[in-house]
């Protein structure tokens, strides 16, 4: 067959076929068989049948002639209704001693009637039916050997046989008109089949394909398949798989160039500092204790920006521990306040508190560090003289924390990014922030399953709103 050799014998395409091949081939098969045994079945039972209703009437007649010890009508009797061919006739007496036969020239070679199957249980009065083979041959015959019988008094044996041969002849060409049939069915069967199959693998292959192409890190490529199933379900979630690795590749690209960038800029500031001092700037102590003090700025900068990169892989690897107490959230924004309150003062900055007594369940210090790095952003985007709005309350289960500066706002093209990596939307404010702060403080946020969003309008400041969930009240 031509598509048998395009067919990989472990290929999900050879697997349906041999599968639907198997079931059509067993199902056939049983069905098949089910109806020549049904038909061999029914045929015997009513052959029996017949042998029955004529060995019945037969019986009768045989016992008129009996009872009235008339042989030649018993003779009659077997002859009319005997064949030596095909229907055997015996009429036996109640000593078994044959008197009648459809076959003499045979029955002259038996020597003991009473090793004919049916003949001894018919003189003890019992009748006996069924198959056996031939007196003095190997054919199969179906025989009934039935006592004759006239007012409870044993007569005789009435014994009549009738010849398979002709029934088996018949059945074994039913049996091969079946076979060809089967067979011409389960290649039919295969043609389909094989369609079918590879109209159910091909799909499924030209997903592996997919999969085989993200594997190779072609991300971003598009797989469409129309089969209005599951599989469409399926190439649907491997499309967005597909989008999201895109995504992720790009973010990994930007993360590593935003890292190289970030720590070559304090390691070039070290290293230019160091060969300055090296070229004799050492000896001039005032500007010396200047580079010493670079130095140290550019190493804790440097400290600084290690820490919130570690900080940010575990906080989006999920394997930072996050403590579970109750905690006001008053007296976190008190801490947080008092943290930044140096700064503030420095740049002229006050804080207007508006925050009610909610009782909140996680890490306080995590939750602290993610406070901080918001109100940091709102302190450094504000100017002089202005007023940082602090307010918290609850709604809907939840805690509401609102942080609002009075700068110069986040543009719209800025704010959908804002919490990325490495952004900022000031580029001259690059040397003095990692661009980590917010990024940090989002996945703190929803680690304790909250979320942070931010809104802003031009010239009139920025707004972070925070949503942490209640205490469960016990």
């Amino acid at each position: 067959m031509i598509w048998l050799p395009r067919i990989k014998l472990n290929s999900i395409h050879a697997r349906l076929l041999a599968t639907y091949l198997l079931l059509i081939t067993l199902g056939t098969s049983v069905m098949a068989g089910y109806i020549l045994w049904s038909f061999h079945a029914y045929f015997m039972r009513s052959r029996q049948t017949d042998l029955d209703n004529w060995t019945a009437a037969l019986s009768e007649s045989a016992a008129d002639a009996l009872e009235e010890k008339n042989l030649q009508r018993v003779e009659l009797l077997v002859k009319r209704y005997g064949a030596p061919q095909t229907v055997a006739l015996r009429i036996f007496d109640q000593h078994g001693r044959l008197l009648a036969t459809s076959d003499p020239r045979l029955d002259k070679l038996v020597k003991d009637w009473y090793k004919v199957t049916g003949v001894s249980e018919a003189l003890q009065n019992r009748p006996a039916q069924g198959v056996a083979k031939g007196i003095l041959s190997t054919e199969d015959r179906l025989y009934i050997a039935r006592p004759i019988v006239r007012n409870g008094q044993l007569l005789g044996v009435l014994r009549m046989s009738m010849s398979l041969d002709h029934l088996q002849r018949q059945f074994a060409r039913v049996i091969w008109s079946v076979l060809g049939t089967l067979a011409l069915t389960i290649l039919l069967c295969a043609l389909i089949s094989t369609r079918f199959a590879r109209s159910l693998s091909k799909p499924i292959e030209t997903m592996r394909n997919f999969a085989i192409r993200l594997g190779g890190g072609h991300f971003g490529d598009k797989l469409i398949i129309h089969e209005n199933n599951e599989l469409d379900q399926l190439a649907t979630e491997l499309n967005r798989m597909s989008e999201r690795l895109a995504s992720l590749d790009q973010e990994r690209r930007a993360f590593l160039a935003n890292v190289s960038h970030e720590l070559r800029t304090p390691i070039s500031n070290v290293q230019v500092t160091i060969d300055a001092l090296r070229s004799g700037a050492y000896e001039e102590p005032e500007l010396r204790d200047r580079f010493f003090q670079t130095i140290e700025n550019e190493i804790k900068r440097l400290s600084r920006l290690i820490h919130d990169l570690l900080d940010l892989g575990r906080l989006e690897a999920g394997i930072t521990q996050l403590e579970q107490q109750t905690f006001s959230l008053q007296g976190l924004i008190n801490r947080a306040v008092s943290a930044m309150e140096p700064r503030m003062q420095a740049i002229g900055v006050s804080v207007r508190l508006n925050v009610a007594d909610l009782q909140l369940q996680g890490d306080p210090e995590r939750l602290l560090q993610a406070i901080l790095n918001v109100l940091d952003n709102a302190i450094k985007h504000s100017v002089p003289d202005s007023l940082v709005f602090i307010s918290g309350y609850s709604e809907n289960k939840q805690a509401v924390l609102k942080i609002q500066d009075q700068g110069a706002g986040i543009s719209e093209g800025d704010l959908p990014r804002i919490f990325e990596q490495f952004y900022t939307t000031d580029p001259s404010r690059k040397g003095s922030s990692s661009g980590l702060g917010l990024a940090i403080a989002k996945r703190i946020i929803e680690a304790h399953q909250g979320s942070i969003t931010a809104n802003s309008i031009a010239s009139q400041g920025a707004t972070f709103i925070i949503f942490l969930p209640l205490k469960a009240q016990e």
